[in-house]
């Protein structure tokens, strides 16, 4: 009686938050709804949020290559080689392996996830680093793909596959398995520090999944009913897929993008993606960007952390936020202490 008390005062919350990024289908009464969603909500909140994605992305259009647009389209990503001019990459890649600073991981199954923010300390210490943020071009994929012109969230990153004693399964690290972040567009970027092996856990993604095909909805409302009764991520709003639902999506099978260092990928990801497997303890070093707002926002809304004094200090202000209420909401991204990106342990 408490919890539908509860639900009933709540309702026009939760009406509201329909026009928002929400997606969990156990958090959200409205969104978790077979009812609702064999009517063709889940359907209907998809379609809208690509046609609004639509509109923002063609402001933005202009600024990027004709070329790279065209790839985009065809891929749902954009993948450049020797993105930085060699020198300048030479002194990025040397300023870094010379730096140490705080950094947080994340652990899932025998996989560490440790991110460094670039913060004002790390940018002063490597311009490069700040030059790269303010790149043109960095700028102008990221807010293409994710079709929000807005400031995105950057990273130096670290990917430690097969460390210490934790499972090496898809259910321990959802990383390894394909899947849609949400269902919205919205942009990952990947700048690869180091030769990506094809065997040491590698950036996956299918080709043209990031299109709102007749047979991509069809999977959708599949998937928004079977959703509360799923394993957590999915029940949480990032589907998981099959190998059996791309080919009946008529979709390919995944690429592996197994590059040279200063290979800079850009990806929708709405389209299926995932790390693979690592056949050996392994580690990748990236700057890694995502975006993601608002889907039913129109373009123009304003960018608060377009400012530079706010943008270098929102990722520190995130994790330190976190920590304060850990006790009741917990805290994945745990300090842990000064390292070097390139450290594998």
């Amino acid at each position: 009686m408490t919890g539908l008390l509860r639900t009933i005062l709540l309702m026009p919350w939760w009406t509201a938050t329909l026009a928002t990024g929400a997606k969990s289908f156990i958090d959200h009464p409205l969104i978790g709804s077979r009812r609702l969603n064999e009517a063709g909500l889940h359907v209907a909140r998809v379609r809208a949020a690509h046609a609004m994605a639509a509109r923002r992305r063609a402001r933005v259009a202009p600024r990027v290559r004709a070329e790279d647009r065209e790839a985009f389209a065809r891929d749902g990503f954009v993948m450049r080689r020797n993105f930085l001019p060699p020198a300048v990459f030479a002194r990025l890649h040397e300023g870094l392996a010379a730096w140490q600073g705080p950094c947080r991981d994340m652990v899932q199954g025998d996989a560490v996830t440790r991110r460094f923010a670039l913060d004002p300390a790390l940018l002063a210490a490597i311009p490069e680093l700040r030059a790269l943020s303010l790149h043109p071009e960095w700028q102008a994929l990221i807010r293409y793909v994710s079709s929000f012109d807005v400031e995105p969230v950057s990273y130096v990153q670290t990917i430690l596959a097969r460390r210490g004693d934790g499972e090496r399964t898809a259910q321990t690290d959802p990383q390894l398995r394909l899947h849609a972040d949400a269902f919205q567009p919205s942009a990952k970027a990947w700048l690869f520090l180091d030769d990506v092996p094809e065997d040491e856990g590698p950036l996956t993604y299918v080709p043209g999944s990031h299109r709102l095909t007749e047979q991509r909805l069809a999977w959708e409302k599949r998937m928004s009913l079977a959703a509360p009764e799923a394993e957590r991520l999915t029940a949480r709003g990032s589907f998981r897929v099959q190998e059996d639902d791309l080919a009946e999506m008529g979709l390919p099978g995944p690429m592996r993008f197994a590059v040279p260092a200063n290979t800079l990928v850009v990806a929708d990801t709405f389209g299926f993606h995932a790390r693979g497997p690592s056949v050996r303890p392994s580690r990748r070093t990236e700057i890694w960007a995502y975006s993601r707002g608002n889907p039913f926002v129109p373009a123009g809304m304003p960018d608060y952390a377009a400012a530079q004094a706010i943008n270098s200090r929102r990722v520190n202000a995130y994790w330190k936020g976190r920590d304060l209420v850990s006790r009741w909401i917990g805290q994945p991204w745990q300090d842990v202490g000064p390292r070097n990106p390139f450290d594998g342990g």
